[in-house]
Order: C-alpha cells, then structure tokens, then sequence
C-alpha cells in the first residue's frame, strides 16, 4: 500500500488503498473472532476532533450533565426507551442531547457516508478502534460481566448490572476507560446504520486521550477532497446514501439536496446528515450521527 502510519494517522490516495488498507487492520487484529472487533467513525473534515457534545458545552460542562439527563427524561416522558440510564442516554444522544457519549459504527461504509456526504473541499478522517483491545482494559467487575455473555459488545442491561448509574460507573476505576455498548434499536435509523456508543468513565476525559495512550488500538486515516470524492460515488453507487441510512422524508430530503446540488457534496454550509435531531449543527460540524 505504501502507507507510512505517523502518529495513528495514514492518507489515502484511492478508494482501493483505503479498502485494502481496512481489510488489512481486520485480518491481523479479528483473529479468533467469527466477526470484525473493529467499530467505525466518520468526520467530515479532517480538523475535527472527538470531543463529547457534552464537552462542547465548555465551562463546568461536567457539573451539568446531571441535570441534562434528569430534565431530558422528565420532560421526555412520552417515550420511554428502557429502564436504565443507559437507555435514556442512548435516546438523548439520538435526538441531539449533549451527552459523554459519542457515535461509531459496525460498517466502515456508514462512517464513510458521515465523512464525505459534506465539506467537499476539505480532507475527511476514517477512525477504527479495536473494541476487542479497549474491552481488554476494563475494570474487572465489567469484564466479568462481557466473559459470562461471551459478548463483544455490552447491551444497555449488562452495563447497567455494574453501573445503575453515572456515578457507579465513573467509581468502578481510578484510571478513565473507555467501553462500547450497542444502543437500543430507537428505531430505524440506528438499526441501519448498525450503531455503537462509546462511553467514557470520566465525563472530563476525552476518547481523544484516551487515544492517545492507547496507539495500538486504533487506526486512522486522511482522506485528501480528491479522493473523498470517489468514495462519495461509489457509496452512491452502493446505495450508502441517506436514503438508506436515514430511512423517512428527513434521509429523502437530505439525498435529493445532495444529489441535486453541484458538485461532489452539497455546499459547505449545507451538506450531509446526521441520524440526530439536530441536523443543522451535526452538518455544520460534519460529525457521525448517534
């Protein structure tokens, strides 16, 4: 492939390198396993960081997330996902709520859609985390919980088992982990998008620290406007569109105003989507949607 990793970051000169350079990943690190250990993030533009929505808040933004998630769930009453915590988080982040969480995915292609469906001039980012290796690292109590279930990934009842709440969960270690867990099928959108949540044991530490103490663990790579633009055709090709990821007249819309824009993707004030209610700002910031 020719690509020299620096800094857990490599640039890609075609759609086929970067192909071959995730399958690549796979094979030496999904052996033993029936299925892929990698989950999948998309940014839109190559200066973007994974920060928390609940981070962006800035200030004593950790000092908030208490209220935001007990108003969330009083005012959000007429729908109720589940009983956990962890089940109103995952609806919450969903419809735009700032939470710690943040929004990866099974499918490379998905996180690829969210990383070229806008900004056409700028460089997009492809990020793969080991989930396998970050689960490796858990406080035993958590572990245990992932070995009995011989499970890859947690649900929102088996996080809950160990931490029925914030707290619980933020005490189960002193240093920061990070964990993923699938969300519940909200509806179709997450189901077809084949969405994972991280969560990270501190809501002031970043999953981009956490990154970078854990290089061998993740992959990452640039993805020049020029070529962002011959993936974006052949995920259009593919049928990897909103049409499909964004199933109703939201995904529809936002298809058509690409398709009809001119150009790789839309305007950059105006392109992409997300599968959160916040469409404006996710498109502005060119973020996954969750």
């Amino acid at each position: 492939m020719g690509q020299q990793r620096s800094m857990g970051m490599a640039k890609v000169s075609s759609w086929r390198e970067l192909d071959d350079a995730i399958t690549a990943v796979d094979r030496r690190h999904g052996s033993g396993q029936a299925h892929s250990t990698l989950v999948f993030r998309g940014l839109a533009r190559s200066d973007y960081s994974h920060v928390s929505g609940l981070a962006r808040l800035k200030g004593d933004f950790a000092a908030l997330e208490p209220h935001l998630i007990r108003n969330f769930r009083k005012y959000a009453h007429r729908q109720t996902p589940g009983s956990t915590v962890w089940d109103w988080l995952a609806l919450g982040q969903h419809h735009g709520l700032p939470t710690r969480l943040l929004d990866w995915t099974f499918s490379p292609l998905v996180a690829l859609h969210f990383a070229t469906a806008s900004w056409p001039k700028d460089d997009a980012v492809l990020l793969a985390v080991d989930c396998a290796g970050a689960h490796r690292l858990l406080p035993e109590r958590l572990r245990a919980v992932l070995d009995r279930e011989g499970a890859l990934l947690f649900t929102t009842e088996m996080l809950a088992e160990e931490a029925g709440s914030l707290a619980r969960f933020d005490t189960l270690s002193d240093e920061p982990f990070l964990t993923f867990f699938e969300p519940p099928s909200l509806d179709e959108r997450v189901v077809n998008q084949s969405s994972v949540l991280s969560a990270i044991s501190c809501p002031r530490f970043q999953v981009e620290q956490w990154l970078a103490g854990h290089e061998r663990l993740w992959w990452a790579w640039t993805i020049p406007s020029t070529v962002k633009a011959e993936i974006r055709e052949r995920l259009d090709q593919a049928n990897v569109t909103e049409r499909v990821l964004l199933p109703g007249l939201d995904g529809l819309a936002a298809w058509l105003r690409r398709y009809y824009t001119p150009g790789l993707a839309g305007s950059d004030e105006d392109g992409g989507a997300s599968m959160s209610g916040m469409e404006a700002d996710r498109q502005r910031e060119g973020r996954m949607g969750g």
